[in-house]
């Protein structure tokens, strides 16, 4: 049986999880967002949306700790329910992880082109309302050789150069809150909200309007459950660091905010162009703007190596199941990592990247729904093995079981206002509602194509490894007995 090898320690973890979720975009959007929902909307907004991807971090960090095995949320969902309901959630993963990598193919270079206009020569063609430039494209062929050559060598040398990034983009950050709140001034942020929403009704309304963007800055914490079986500590610490991942990013944004509020008038910032780094470069602190250019060009490195290696390792579970091609599975024997999975996510993201922005915008925004859905599947899957596995053996166990639920609400909530036309946060077009149906679809397609094992439980069994005997030993007796009963006239 094909397995990866164990190279990751906590450290490499923890900034696998919160630099991959801290992005760069989120540095040029304060300027709108505290014109939308003011400085005090924002920052009360995300620590709810961090209060709320935490709840889901929960079920996550238990269900990890209970099976360290390489893909995450397609391994609870197998596990809880049936072969079907995991491939579908392994799918939906590839397919917001696969857009995320594409989307970073061009996204530098457009990033780089606002500090050297060269970038944005020698145009090829537009798609989405965006020219896609020649230069731009070149970088992001670079920067996809520069995953496959970092992956290619175990994942120990990926994620080595991950955390010193990490913490790169850390130290430049502190530096920053440092400079805003020391240079800054109280009356630059209070009032904290806008004329009309100065009362508690309308902060409350201004603070929860933000809460579901907010929610799609926070995508990426449950990488570390996908990177599980490659951990070289504790199921139990692992556990905890997808909960301490997503505590440490959403800090993270929060206090870049309240600094970009504090270092000059909030309001004022409302009418830049490039938030946090015009904010600082209005205030005298020039260098500071560049630290906060550099911290997005980081975040879009750091998420870029950690949604690349999350796309390689969820091939190679659902091909170790499988439910996708067997050679998607084969494991390097001298490095421990999915080569094949590795070549196959560099081909995906190239060939998809070519659209340019303009056209993956679809794709990032439906990836929003489908995070939503798998919110839902994996809280309901907690507290379905909660249900039928009681004795499973659980080294990170949630102690406050209703906490997942509201996260698993707040999952339900992103679907009905993506879905449903008319609301602020509705898909934008047409193109998008077919993009959501037609990734399942051929989803299933590819399923039902694909050569799998005839009996499920054998798909369950090359899934889970060691864990397989463990999870079905912790089942009642009666439901064992129910189920030997059902499978003995096919073992004849």
């Amino acid at each position: 049986m094909a397995e990866l090898k164990k190279t990751l320690g906590a450290g490499t973890l923890i900034a696998l999880g919160a630099a991959g979720v801290i992005g760069s975009s989120f540095l040029y959007l304060s300027s709108a967002f505290f014109s939308d929902f003011g400085a005090g909307g924002v920052i009360l907004g995300m620590i709810g949306a961090t209060f709320l991807a935490a709840c889901v971090a929960l079920a996550i960090s238990e269900l990890t700790a209970a099976f360290p095995r390489a893909g995450g949320e397609f391994v609870y969902a197998f596990a809880a329910f049936n072969r079907p309901v995991g491939f579908l959630v392994g799918w939906i993963a590839i397919g917001i992880y696969v857009g995320i990598v594409a989307f970073y193919v061009t996204a530098a270079g457009f990033l780089l082109a606002q500090v050297v206009p060269n970038m944005e020569s020698i145009p090829l063609y537009a798609i989405g309302g965006e020219t896609v430039y020649l230069p731009v494209l070149a970088l992001g062929v670079v920067l996809m050789l520069i995953m496959l050559g970092l992956n290619w060598f175990g994942a120990q040398l990926a994620f080595s150069a991950q955390l010193i990034l990490f913490l790169v983009m850390v130290g430049l950050g502190a530096i920053i809150v440092v400079v805003g709140f020391g240079h800054g001034e109280s009356s630059n942020f209070f009032p904290a909200f806008a004329p009309e929403s100065q009362n508690v009704t309308g902060a409350l309304i201004s603070s929860t309007k933000f809460i579901l963007p907010a929610l799609g800055f926070l995508t990426g914490f449950s990488i570390v459950a996908v990177m599980a079986e490659e951990a070289k500590i504790s199921p139990k610490k692992v556990g905890s660091i997808v909960i301490f991942a997503v505590i440490v990013a959403g800090a993270f944004y929060a206090i870049i905010f309240a600094a970009t509020a504090w270092v000059i008038p909030w309001t004022k910032t409302a009418g830049l162009q490039a938030g946090t780094i015009d904010a600082f470069r209005e205030a005298g602190f020039a260098p500071l703007a560049m630290a906060a250019f550099v911290i997005g060009v980081l975040g879009i490195v750091t998420t870029f190596l950690a949604v690349f290696s999350a796309v390689s390792r969820l091939l190679f579970s659902l091909s170790r199941a499988g439910m996708l091609p067997r050679f998607l599975s084969a494991v390097d024997p001298k490095y421990g990592v999915p080569r094949n999975a590795l070549l196959f996510t560099a081909a995906a993201g190239l060939a998809m990247g070519w659209i340019g922005p303009g056209g993956l915008t679809w794709f990032l925004n439906t990836g929003g729904v489908n995070l939503a859905f798998m919110w839902i599947f994996t809280v309901a899957a907690f507290y379905q093995l909660r249900r039928t596995h009681p004795h499973l053996s659980r080294p990170y166990r949630v102690r406050q079981t209703w906490l997942p639920a509201l996260g698993g609400a707040a999952g339900v909530i992103l679907v009905v206002v993506s879905l449903v036309p008319g609301t602020p946060l509705s898909l934008g077009s047409v193109g998008e509602y077919v993009i959501v149906l037609a990734w399942p679809l051929f989803g299933f397609l590819l399923y039902w194509l694909t050569k799998k094992p005839a009996d499920p439980e054998d798909s369950l069994r090359l899934l889970l490894g060691d864990y397989y005997h463990k999870f079905r030993n912790s089942e009642p007796v009666q439901l064992r007995a129910t189920e030997s009963a059902e499978t003995e006239p096919r073992q004849r």
